[in-house]
């Protein structure tokens, strides 16, 4: 699976690009919708496109994206809790409320390759006081998340990639001071 990473919008959110075969699917696309259509492969079908969670800035360029690749939107609504395939890409959804109450993180198990919207971050965590953020929901989160491998390759909402193992200790502080 290649992966591309596009920062957009002011916040520089991370719109992903995952590509499998001749498919791809597009997670987060925050804003700056020719840049992420630039990124887009034409040869390849965009299958679907994930929403991890639905603050603004990650969904801004959503209906535009819609519009131009006419393919299914998946998010909380639609992702049931668990192993999932669409195409070729296979994943677990797991829910992971705490920074937004409908944020999910996406595992692809055989790549090692998780992607957390902003549940967490290189060195950090998603805010939980803004709307639909709540303290006990995020340190659920994170105690589930730290049952997965610490050689699991985290794709953050916002900044660079980090591993679970670089991050446990600061989710495991994390979790005591919130």
């Amino acid at each position: 699976m290649n992966i591309k990473t596009i920062p957009v919008g002011e916040l520089q959110a991370n719109c992903y690009i995952l590509e499998l075969g001749d498919a791809c699917l597009i997670i987060d696309p925050g804003a700056e919708k020719d840049k992420i259509i630039a990124n887009v492969d034409p040869a390849k079908q965009v299958v679907g496109i994930i929403i991890t969670h639905s603050h603004d800035d990650h969904i801004g360029a959503l209906n535009d994206l819609l519009f131009q690749y006419k393919c299914p939107i998946f998010n909380n609504n639609n992702l049931m809790e668990g192993r999932r395939n669409i195409e070729n890409f296979v994943f677990s959804t797991i829910y992971a409320p705490g920074h937004k109450e409908d944020e999910i993180v996406l595992y692809f198990e055989k790549e090692k390759k998780m992607f957390t919207g902003d549940f967490i971050f290189n060195t950090g965590i998603g805010r939980i006081d803004l709307p639909g953020g709540n303290a006990i929901d995020m340190k659920a989160s994170i105690t589930k998340i730290l049952n997965y491998p610490d050689d699991i390759t985290i794709y953050p909402g916002h900044g660079p990639i980090t591993t679970l193992g670089a991050e446990r200790n600061n989710l495991n502080y994390f979790k005591t001071v919130i």
